[in-house]
């Protein structure tokens, strides 16, 4: 059974740092992607970053990019999220996601942690 389980959300003022980890258990996703994705209250859930297991290249939201730095650490089937410079546009539940390398593999997903920014 997959679990992801996020942690490091919580509330910060503008301006501020939050650092986001998922830790996944069950697979392995060293050679697949993780990232992450957010839902604002009201909103749809979109795409924040990820990185590709195959050689670590990066994608970024163009609202986030310059802020949030996505990282990962294959040993402990990890990947974080530096966010900073947060801004109130950035309070959202924010989820975890991953996918085994390969055609066809299903998407996993946290159950999301919350980022309240203040103003």
């Amino acid at each position: 059974q997959v679990q992801l389980v996020e942690s490091g959300g919580g509330l910060v003022q503008a301006g501020g740092s939050l650092r986001l980890s998922c830790a996944a258990s069950g697979r392995t996703f060293s050679s697949g992607r993780m990232g992450w994705y957010r839902q604002a209250p009201g909103k749809e859930r979109d795409f924040v970053a990820r990185i590709s297991g195959s050689d670590g290249t990066t994608y970024y939201a163009d609202s986030v990019k310059g802020r949030f730095t996505i990282s990962r650490d294959n040993a402990k089937n990890t990947v974080y999220l530096q966010m900073n410079s947060l801004k109130p546009e950035d309070t959202a539940i924010y989820y975890c996601n991953a996918r085994q390398a390969g055609i066809g593999r299903p998407d996993y997903w946290g159950q999301g942690t919350q980022v309240t920014v203040s103003s």
